[in-house]
Order: structure tokens, then C-alpha cells, then sequence
């Protein structure tokens, strides 16, 4: 069963960093273990959700296509090693896809703005693992040149990181590169202008929550998928976007307003 093209249908954006059996202890938060990621995988399967990409969205957004009854985007931030060797082989035996944005400064290299904040390095894909997985169905996007927070810098670094980042990704992949992921999640009105002045079509930030027809294109939100929380949390996550002790919090506190007196809104970060 399928939506109609341009009807309001919830997207969860689903946003992973690294999946590794060897989570670096300053990185934690950010790693699954590749057992935990095919569990939740196992039940996106079991589930019925379909993962689809970011030009589907895009499309259904203009009204040009279709969703299925239950989409869901998976994402990976950074274009991490271990991420390819171990996650896109679970994506690709449950014939998922998902869409892995690179920091197009850096790829085949290390991921060095983590050493200033975390003191430590990690691996990063290099253009052969990007053009394999794109030959087996899945997506590479961009995040940038080398990972700055882009709110911080002046308009023309800025421009400099986004238009760099996608025509080095479009001569190395061979294709036009269209979707975005900002670094750190940093944007701004500004940042946003330039990402649609550079090609993106989308972009995706890191406010908490799922997409719906409302949903800005170039500030897309997105469900963080957190290492150190439980399966139980994912499947939370999934449908309401947040932790599953938060979500009944949340639910208990509807339930509790009195009737005719609106509760508070929940933002994202």
C-alpha cells in the first residue's frame, strides 16, 4: 500500500555515525555495534518499513511520486570505515538503502576534526568503498569539505566548503550530487541560502523529530540512533522520535493536561 503523491505521510530520517565492534571510549555515543544495528534492521524488515532514499522524498514532497505506507530514510553521518565494512552488508541483505554523506575533504583519510574535540581519530572511507556501495544500491552525499561548523564561518568559506564538497563528490562518484548534511548539524538562515544557491535540494539537520509535508527541505529533521540506548528505545525512536522513557513521559503528561488548557510545546534541539 502506498501514499498518494504530495499527502501528508511521517518520514522518520534516521541518523547513525558509525557502526563498529570497536567503539572508541570517546565516540561511545556515537557507535552500534553491527549486532545491535541488524536487530534494528531485523525489525524495520519485520516491521514493514521501507527504507527509501532522499530523491524519493524530494519527489513525493513535489507532488511526483508515491511513499509507501511506511517509508523510513536511513542515514549515515561522516562516511566512516567501519560503517561501510559493517553496516552496508546488513543493508544490502535485507535490500535496504541508505544514503552515507562524506566529508569530501577527507575521504580515504581520517576524520580530524575529531582530534581537537575528542582527542582521538577515526577511518574514513575511501572513494573506492564510496563508488562500491553506490554500485550496489546504495547513496553517497555530501557533508561538506572538511567538517566545519558552517554558522561559525564567513559566507565565502562557507560557499567554499558546500560547492567544493559537491563537485569533488560529483567528479569522484560520476553522478550529481543533490543531498546535504550539515556538519554538527550548524546552519543558519544564511547557510541554508547558500546550500540551495550551491544545487542541495535537501539538507538534513539535526533537530529531533520526523519529516512531514511541513518539513523544511534544506533543514530536514532527523531520529537520532544513539549507541548507548537500548532496542527498546529504537523502536520508541522510530515512531515518536524520542527515547522510550521520554515518549511515555510525554504521553502521560497529554493525558494529564486538564481538558480546554493546551500543554507546552515539544521542540526539538
Amino acid at each position: 500500500m502506498s501514499s498518494e503523491p504530495g499527502s501528508a505521510v511521517r518520514v522518520p530520517i534516521l541518523m547513525y555515525h558509525e557502526v563498529t565492534p570497536r567503539p572508541a571510549p570517546g565516540f561511545r555515543k556515537y557507535c552500534v555495534s553491527p549486532a545491535a544495528f541488524a536487530a534494528q534492521m531485523r525489525w524495520l524488515a519485520l516491521a514493514g518499513h521501507v527504507p527509501i532514499t532522499l530523491d524519493d522524498l524530494l519527489r513525493a514532497r513535489h507532488g511526483q511520486q508515491s511513499l509507501p505506507r511506511r517509508p523510513v530514510i536511513i542515514t549515515f553521518d561522516d562516511g566512516y570505515q567501519d560503517s561501510a565494512n559493517f553496516a552496508a552488508p546488513v543493508l544490502l541483505a535485507h535490500g535496504f538503502t541508505a544514503t552515507f554523506f562524506l566529508v569530501a575533504g577527507m575521504v580515504g583519510s581520517s576524520a580530524r576534526w575529531l582530534l581537537a574535540e575528542r582527542g582521538l581519530e577515526l577511518a574514513l572511507m575511501g572513494w573506492a568503498d564510496a563508488r562500491r556501495l553506490e554500485a550496489a544500491g546504495l547513496v553517497c552525499g555530501a557533508h561538506s569539505m572538511s567538517h566545519p561548523r558552517l554558522a561559525e564561518l564567513g559566507a565565502a568559506a562557507c560557499q567554499a566548503e558546500l560547492r567544493d564538497a559537491r563537485l569533488r563528490l560529483e567528479d569522484q562518484l560520476g553522478h550529481a550530487i543533490v543531498h546535504l548534511a550539515y556538519p554538527h548539524g550548524s546552519y543558519s538562515d544564511s547557510v541554508r541560502q547558500i546550500a540551495a544557491d550551491c544545487g542541495y535540494q535537501t539538507a538534513c539537520s539535526v533537530r529531533i523529530g520526523h519529516s512531514d509535508s511541513a518539513d523544511d527541505l534544506l533543514a530536514l529533521h532527523r531520529v537520532p540512533i544513539n549507541g548507548h540506548e537500548s532496542f527498546l528505545d529504537f523502536v520508541s525512536r522510530l515512531y515518536t522520535s524520542q527515547p522510550w522513557r521520554a515518549a511515555l513521559g510525554g504521553a502521560a503528561r497529554t493525558v494529564a493536561q486538564p481538558r480546554g488548557r493546551p500543554g507546552r510545546a515539544q521542540t526539538g534541539p
